[in-house]
């Protein structure tokens, strides 16, 4: 028997990439937050760089093993967990899905950018980054999701991100993807996804929110 517990912090989009695919494969799974502001001792011995997610992976007859790094988890839940495969089949499909994987991280890059920018100057260069992305991402996706009708990995790691336009677009009218009817149609077939839903606080924009307010988040001044 295999027991997996998730170090987390509530508004980590990483941490959502992993709870989107142990819903998606519905393996149990227990949680434990933590403060990144105030790390346990007992989190940063177990964790080489000091970041969430962390999986504990506790098997009958082993010591408790540890696996970090929100797309490593993602292989090791692919390889290990029953349930639907968030990978394709094909080799040269797989490769291309976790090529788009590490845009994904690309394009997270851009909207902590967005959201710590302090004046106008940083603001416009995070979004012209971010824009430039989601336009080439907007020739790619198939629809409803990344590569069609099947949820995929890709999937479990762009929703966070939207999730976050999602919460600060409840504050400010960032019109991030308004140009991009593809992405946008994505957005919003992820934003209904019962997995998507439920791997973050119910919450979380306020989290999210209260996060850039103290970051003095320029971004947010727009909204004035």
């Amino acid at each position: 028997m295999t027991k997996l517990t998730l170090i987390s912090f509530p508004t980590c989009p990483y941490v959502q990439r992993a709870v989107i695919a142990l819903k998606e494969k519905k393996v149990d799974f227990d949680v434990v937050y933590i403060d990144l502001a105030n790390k346990p001792d007992w989190f940063l011995a177990i964790s080489p760089l000091g970041k969430v997610p962390v999986l504990k992976v506790e098997r009958d007859g082993h010591e408790p093993a540890i696996v970090f790094e929100s797309a490593v988890i993602l292989e090791y839940l692919e390889e290990t967990a029953p349930g639907t495969k968030l990978h394709p089949e094909d080799a040269l499909e797989r490769a291309q899905h976790r090529s788009w994987i590490e845009f994904g991280s690309q394009v997270l890059g851009d909207l902590w950018r967005i959201s710590t920018a302090k004046d106008n100057a940083e603001l416009d260069a995070a979004r012209q980054s971010l824009t430039a992305k989601l336009t080439r991402l907007e020739t790619i996706v198939v629809g409803p999701f990344f590569a069609g009708e099947r949820f995929s990995a890709v999937d479990a790691v762009f929703a966070p991100a939207f999730r976050q336009i999602d919460a600060l677009e409840t504050a400010v009218d960032a019109g991030l993807t308004r140009d991009l009817p593809r992405i946008s149609a994505w957005r919003q077939a992820l934003a209904a996804r019962p997995s998507v839903r439920e791997a973050a606080p119910a919450d979380f924009a306020d989290l999210y929110l209260k996060r850039l307010r103290n970051n003095d988040a320029h971004i947010l001044k727009l909204a004035a």
